[in-house]
């Protein structure tokens, strides 16, 4: 398929998940390129009286701007810690709704708003399925940049090939928490996500994962043959 037709898709999934939006509720907004679809629809809702009085805690500074530009109304996690509503993407969406995030490198902030919520859906073009995690997709883990080197024979003996993320410049890649991130790609997929995630959150200097593992209530995914949802 083409990037167009592909993008046709993402915007198909972002449209749907809209209809999942109630009046008067506080919601997270996720963070990539399916999310931009969603904020424009939401804006367009918003715009036309359709919905009122939504109010977005946005995952990253990229979607914050872009709620600003389109006239989002704005608060904090801190102002708004119980949320209605998560929707975001996802680079992978395994077995049982399991999911790899974070190739927008804002997987720390959007566990957090996740967590806050009362439900969490998933929008992706259908090629985001696998049967495995981690035969798609590397998985992201971001690490306090002091030290940060002592981490790949770790991440080597858990069975990845790590990469530290970089920028166009090759400059270590910072998150929005001020944190580095490194992709480890597994050859084989990850043959045990619970048991990996709870090493790395063992490992001191590792903040957070991308795994997103019994956390997605409802995944909306655009294919050829049309919108289809899944759920938990």
């Amino acid at each position: 398929m083409n990037m167009r037709g592909r993008e046709d898709l993402k915007r198909a999934a972002a449209e749907r998940s809209v209809e999942y939006v109630e009046s008067g509720t506080t919601i997270g907004l996720g963070t990539g390129s399916t999310v931009r679809y969603l904020l424009e629809a939401l804006a367009a809702r918003l715009a036309s009286g359709a919905l009122r009085d939504v109010v977005a805690v946005p995952t990253s500074e990229d979607t914050a701007e872009r709620c600003r530009t389109l006239g989002i109304p704005q608060t904090t996690l801190d102002q708004a810690p119980r949320l209605a509503l998560t929707i975001d993407g996802a680079d992978e969406v395994g077995p049982r709704l399991d999911l790899i995030k974070g190739m927008g490198g804002a997987f720390l902030r959007e566990k957090l708003v996740v967590g806050a919520s009362r439900r969490f859906i998933v929008i992706a073009d259908d090629s985001k399925r696998v049967r495995r995690l981690g035969t798609r997709s590397p998985l992201p883990v971001e690490v306090v940049p002091f030290g940060w080197t002592t981490h790949q024979e770790f991440f080597e003996r858990l069975g990845a090939t790590p990469v530290l993320r970089r920028t166009g410049s090759g400059a270590p890649y910072v998150s929005d928490g001020g944190h580095y991130v490194v992709d480890c790609r597994f050859p084989r997929g990850i043959a045990d996500p619970r048991r990996l995630a709870r090493a790395l959150a063992a490992r001191p200097g590792i903040v957070e994962d991308g795994l997103f593992l019994g956390l997605a209530d409802r995944a909306i995914l655009a294919g050829a043959s049309g919108v289809r949802e899944l759920t938990r």
